[in-house]
């Protein structure tokens, strides 16, 4: 058998990887599943992964027995997932299918993992992803499709849509409305029309404001990602764009930074429950932190009292808008070691669809992989992002050496610690949190 190596930043393209029915382009095909098999087979299917629930996969589980009345399906947590489920996949009752994510790709440790997957990609299986974004399908070094997105996640801000209706504003689209949408938002009286978490990591407000800019300077630049990876000094030009912006961006009137410090405790929790106090226009966020929003509301006084309509938006930092840079949370994959393997593939084909991602990703209230936003309201905003600024996160190459660089630079810019120049210059030195 083959060993399955799968790149590091290898995409499918939509023209070669067209297959046949479920998730085509048109609404009519994603509307209509025709199983393959008899509607009163009986088979049982296991899906392993590591969340401690499921309640968007058991509902899909419950469509699922429309078209197979008589499927028995099952999700289950394995406790330290990430060391154990190579040994699941071979034992005497192995999962039929289970989750993979892109961290693993690259790493040994997971050659068994990627070496137990079905080819997802073989025509007859019939499994048609033309609605997921071609950007989230990672593939094997022979092309072939082992893993297929669930959820994705990105960087951005949460809008309050009452707050922008009440004072007669659009939400701002590039850099240059945002500074006047700030300016009339404090003239208003909002003491810091944005916030979030001043923190080293993902959510923290300097990365969900400067990363994805920063990403689509890399990506125009692809030819010099190695020598960001390998922390080159003179790599460190490639961050200018953003730390300037960021450094512009700090010294206006739209964020008190010592106010976020003061309010906002934690990464997640205390960014959304801020947020629901109902005045903060813009919060910066991530998708996984939005993703917690609505099973807060309740828990929130403010909010419960006065209820407020809210989105998630790109940042707009560029001169042209915000950049859409989506990053795969989660990913499917089927054990062809599966005792029910012809039925484990009919599943996937069933769910992988526009329809079918887009409802779990809404109940899990985090990002479809699809192309299709408008299932969800909280990010149907990312819809109107242009091509040229909408990118999956493995199209940078970047490696976590230099992203942690990047963040120890707008960090330490973002808080006066460094300027512009110095922290170009300090690239693959500069000291992290």
């Amino acid at each position: 058998m083959k060993k399955k190596t799968l790149r590091t930043w290898f995409f499918v393209t939509v023209a070669a990887m067209l297959l046949l029915q479920g998730c085509g382009s048109q609404k009519s095909k994603e509307e209509t599943f025709v199983p393959r098999y008899d509607r009163e087979t009986e088979f049982s299917l296991t899906v392993a992964g590591s969340y401690a629930n499921f309640e968007s996969l058991e509902a899909e589980f419950e469509r699922f027995y429309e078209y197979y009345p008589n499927a028995s399906l099952q999700y289950v947590t394995m406790d330290d997932y990430s060391n154990v489920i190579s040994s699941a996949l071979v034992n005497s009752e192995p999962p039929d299918i289970f989750t993979t994510n892109s961290w693993m790709i690259g790493n040994d440790k997971y050659s068994d993992v990627f070496d137990a997957c079905e080819v997802l990609s073989d025509p007859v299986l019939g499994i048609d992803y033309s609605c997921i974004r071609e950007s989230l399908i990672y593939t094997t070094d022979s092309g072939d499709v082992v893993m297929l997105p669930i959820f994705t996640s990105s960087f951005g801000m949460l809008v309050n849509m009452d707050i922008f209706e009440k004072e007669g504003l659009s939400v701002p689209a590039d850099y240059e409305e945002l500074l006047q949408v700030c300016g009339k938002l404090k003239e208003a009286g909002y003491a810091s029309p944005m916030m979030g978490t001043d923190r080293f990591s993902g959510p923290g407000l300097f990365n969900c404001f400067a990363y994805p800019m920063f990403c689509d300077t890399v990506v125009k630049h692809r030819e010099q990602v190695d020598a960001l990876n390998a922390l080159e000094a003179s790599a460190g030009e490639l961050m200018r764009p953003s730390l300037e912006r960021l450094s512009e961006f700090m010294h206006s009137d739209c964020i008190d930074l010592a106010k976020c410090r003061e309010e906002i405790t934690d990464e997640y929790d205390s960014v959304i429950m801020r947020f629901f106090e109902g005045d903060v226009p813009m919060m910066f966020a991530t998708g996984d932190v939005a993703s917690g929003a609505a099973k807060r509301e309740n828990r929130s006084e403010a909010f419960s009292a006065h209820p407020f309509e809210y989105r998630f938006y790109t940042v707009p930092a560029g001169d042209d808008g915000g950049y859409f840079l989506n990053s795969v949370s989660l990913c499917f994959s089927v054990n062809r070691h599966s005792r029910s393997l012809d039925m484990a593939n009919e599943f996937m084909r069933f769910l992988i669809s526009g329809r079918e991602l887009g409802n779990m990703a809404g109940l899990k209230h985090l990002i479809t992989p699809a192309k299709d936003f408008s299932l969800d309201k909280l990010y149907s905003a990312l819809a109107s992002v242009p091509a040229d600024r909408s990118f999956g996160g493995k199209e940078t190459g970047l490696m976590d050496p230099a992203v942690r660089q990047f963040r120890a630079a707008i960090y330490a810019v973002g808080h006066g610690e460094m300027t512009v120049d110095e922290a170009v210059a300090a690239y693959g030195t500069i000291p992290e949190e």
